[in-house]
């Protein structure tokens, strides 16, 4: 039998750490984070132990993987979804709905996930994130930034302490009373995106896109 081309190897190498991370998040989301062992994760995805060793340094690196990854699907399927559009203010109305829907749909795995982050280990810098980060930054750009380098950092925060808001325990925010307050801050219509039902919360005025390109952080400065 000939040896694989180089090709074929790393096509193989993908596939298999798109499993292990793929079974990190099902496993973790599922059972929690200290109930699932690397063990559990390498007989999931079909593969050794030894595997996850040679891709990640340890299981918390794994985790914050697994979840970049899965965050840069989702929001890459709401961006592309049906009906595509061009239009930043779209985008980034869906953008913020694709994080807070992740949220409200895994809490398990969103809630132990910013728990790594905020821990000894901090923000790791994988391809996962970086694909992510480049959506996101895609999607500042488009919504008419005149400094991505700035407000690209800046969504990114506001989007984290609207997970840690949403998935507080004992204290958690309504998910309808935070999008509105992002959509309030960067202009958005509450019918963009992908609005939950029942409408923006009580009180709540429904915002009407106006026309032109924004600087990202214009509708909070301009206040």
């Amino acid at each position: 039998m000939s040896p694989r081309s180089p090709s074929v190897n790393e096509e193989l190498r993908r596939r298999s750490r798109e499993r292990i991370l793929q079974a990190t998040v099902d496993l973790i989301d599922a059972h929690g984070y200290e109930a699932t062992t690397l063990g559990d994760i390498a007989e999931r995805a079909g593969t050794a132990r030894g595997l996850i060793s040679y891709y990640f340094p340890g299981k918390r690196q794994l985790l914050q993987a697994a979840v970049h990854r899965l965050m840069h699907l989702t929001l890459e399927e709401a961006l592309e979804r049906e009906l595509r559009t061009e239009d930043g203010r779209e985008r980034l109305a869906r953008a913020i709905d694709a994080v807070l829907g992740l949220a409200v749909a895994r809490p398990t795995l969103m809630r132990t996930h910013m728990a790594g982050i905020l821990q000894a280990e901090g923000f790791v810098q994988c391809e996962e994130q970086q694909r992510l980060a480049f959506l996101l930054r895609d999607t500042v750009a488009r919504y008419g930034s005149t400094d991505v380098d700035t407000d690209y950092p800046l969504l990114r925060a506001l989007l984290m302490g609207t997970v840690v808001a949403l998935l507080l325990p004992g204290a958690p925010m309504p998910p309808a009373r935070l999008r509105w307050e992002l959509f309030q801050r960067y202009g958005l219509d509450w019918e963009a995106g992908m609005p939950p039902g029942g409408g923006p919360p009580d009180g709540m005025r429904v915002l009407r896109p106006s026309s032109g390109r924004h600087d990202l952080g214009q509708s909070s400065r301009s206040k």
